[in-house]
Parts: structure tokens; sequence; C-alpha cells
């Protein structure tokens, strides 16, 4: 059987390449469905990330973001056509202490491992979840949401439980997914959002209160903070959660930046702060996540954000859709048809 792969060969340079697709008895097909754009793909395909993380990672399948239909099982434990969700996190060890989305042996597809952008992929048994009746262009933010599962259970874990304020730095996708959820996992405690664009702020009607980052004054103050900016921003954000968080509160870092950000550690020292770092997710986060967007509330704040549905035939398809995704507030799914 022979498979369509499109690898990102260099900056803005998609080309199609062909495989004998063969499986063992352990693995799935699955045929994508829907994708959506993560800003992670945006900095390969862009050329935004440093030249030697290029070279060393080119060329390269994009996409870590998917829902597809089951082709083959050869267990036959799922149904052909079933709907599921593909998860991007490869482990290739067992550890009773780290999770797998830490380890430093597990694979990430469209990082260091090829992504979904495929006619057709050859699946672990243990990466994938049925998505039962969620919608499909819906669902394939399930990987977004497990980002956020696995950064709000690691605060949970790590944290003091004092959640009167929780607040979240930060106006974009990873922002808006981690205050919807965590309004779910904390319904008492009062939740702020802190951005930058005033009109994006405005998609966050599930929260307390909202605020632009040059109105806080000194009488803010948070038990707990969520820092979700990432790039150039991260820096300004961090600093102005040390200055708002209450003494022994924990700051969780999930944003991205290629640059690091300078960290006043003397007022962390001081407050007794807890830095916790979150990156990607596991299988658990997705069955979690999962679990949450059978609610069809969340599944209506979860469309909110999806800005562009660009349907993909070809490989000009994929560059559209790239090019649309930078003007794009939020998400941008693509409807797989290649």
């Amino acid at each position: 059987m022979i498979n369509e792969i499109i690898k990102l060969v260099e900056p803005k340079k998609l080309e199609m390449n062909f495989e004998d697709l063969s499986w063992p008895k352990s693995h799935i097909i699955v045929e994508p469905m829907y994708m959506s754009i993560c800003a992670a793909d945006q900095r390969y395909y862009q050329g935004k990330r440093k030249k030697e993380a290029l070279e060393k990672k080119l060329p390269l399948t994009l996409i870590h973001e998917c829902v597809g239909k089951v082709l083959y099982d050869p267990e036959l434990k799922f149904k052909v056509g079933e709907n599921v969700v593909l998860i991007p996190n490869t482990p290739y060890e067992k550890d009773d202490i780290i999770k797998e989305n830490y380890r430093l042996s597990t694979k990430f597809r469209s990082s260091n491992y090829d992504g979904f952008m495929q006619t057709m992929v050859r699946m672990r048994r243990d990466r994938i979840i049925s998505i039962g009746n969620i919608k499909p262009e819906i669902a394939c933010l399930l990987e977004l949401m497990s980002v956020a599962v696995n950064g709000i259970e690691n605060f949970i874990n790590k944290s003091h439980k004092r959640k009167e304020v929780l607040a979240v730095w930060g106006d974009g996708s990873v922002s808006y997914v981690t205050a919807l959820l965590l309004k779910s996992y904390f319904p008492k405690s009062k939740l702020i959002v802190l951005g930058v664009n005033k009109e994006k702020l405005g998609y966050f009607s599930f929260v307390d209160e909202t605020k632009l980052v040059n109105e806080v004054d000194d009488t803010l103050r948070v038990d707990h903070a969520f820092e979700c900016v990432g790039g150039t921003g991260a820096e300004a954000a961090i600093e102005q959660i040390i200055d708002c968080i209450q003494p022994q509160g924990c700051i969780n870092l999930l944003g991205v930046s290629e640059e690091p950000p300078h960290i006043n550690t003397r007022m962390i020292l001081e407050k007794g702060l807890t830095l916790l770092g979150n990156s990607r997710s596991g299988y658990s986060d997705f069955e979690k996540a999962v679990e949450l967007l059978q609610d069809s509330q969340i599944q209506d704040y979860i469309e909110n954000i999806i800005c562009d549905r660009v349907e993909i035939k070809e490989l000009r398809n994929i560059y559209t859709a790239f090019e649309t995704d930078l003007n794009n507030d939020f998400k941008t799914v693509m409807k797989w048809n290649i």
C-alpha cells in the first residue's frame, strides 16, 4: 500500500514523498480527517527556528494536532471508520516516576518524528483514543486541550490548597483553552485572564474578569498563575506575575520561548515561589481531554476559537492554510482530503 507523505524540506517549501506502507499487528492504520496548525508548526514552516535546529530536523512532516478514522485494525478492537484522536507523543520506555511526555527517549511527532500530514498514518494501539460523537473538526483541538490538562494536573499535584484567585497571562489559543479548563476544574475560584489585545480578551466570556496587562496596578493579588505567553513576551509576563503573586504561589509555565527570558530569582526566593514547567501531554491527559470535550458547552467554547477551515486537496492548499493562519487570532483547521 502506497502512502503519500508531505514533508517540509526547507522553510515554505513542501514536497510530496511516497513510501510503501506496511504494519505489524501491534499497529493500526488511520486516515487523517482534520488537522490544526500549531505555533510550533508555523515556526518550522516560516523558518523562525534557529538555523541549527532547522538543519537538524528538516526534512520533516509537520502537524501534531489531528483526528482521523480507522482504516484497519488487525485485532478488530477498533471499528473500521471509527473516529479517533491521534496522540503525537510516543514513549519507548516505562518509568513509574517520569511522565511519558518528559522522558528523554520519547519522540514527538512534527518535532523529532514525522507528523500527521500523510494520506495514512501507522499508529501504535496505545496512541489512539476513540472520540465518540465529538465533531471531528472540533476534536482536532484535543491535543491542545490535553496540553492544558497536563499543566493543570501538574499544578494540582504541586501547588498549595489555597486557590481563591487564579490568573492566566496570555490571550492566545493556549491561554484560552487553559482558562476554559481551569474554570471547569475550579468553578469556585475567581479566574482572571490578562492579555494585550482587548478584542481577543472578548472571547474569554466564561472567566470572572479580564484585564489588559498595562492596566494592572499594585492592588492585583493572585494565589497562583499560568504563563501562556511564550515568545518575546514571556519575560514581561513572568516579571508581572512575580510582582502580583502571593507568597508560596505556583507559577505554571506553558509558553514556549526561543530565547531564554531573564527571571527575577531574588523575588522568587523571597516569596518562596514554585516555577513549574509544563510541556506536551500523554495518554492519560488525552483521556481526560476527551472526557471534558463530551460537555456540549465546552465544545461550543472550543469551536469559538476555530477562525478558519481550509480544505486540503493538493499542496497549494497547505500553503494557503499556513499563510491564512498567520492572520488568525486563534486556530486554523485543515480538512484533509489529499
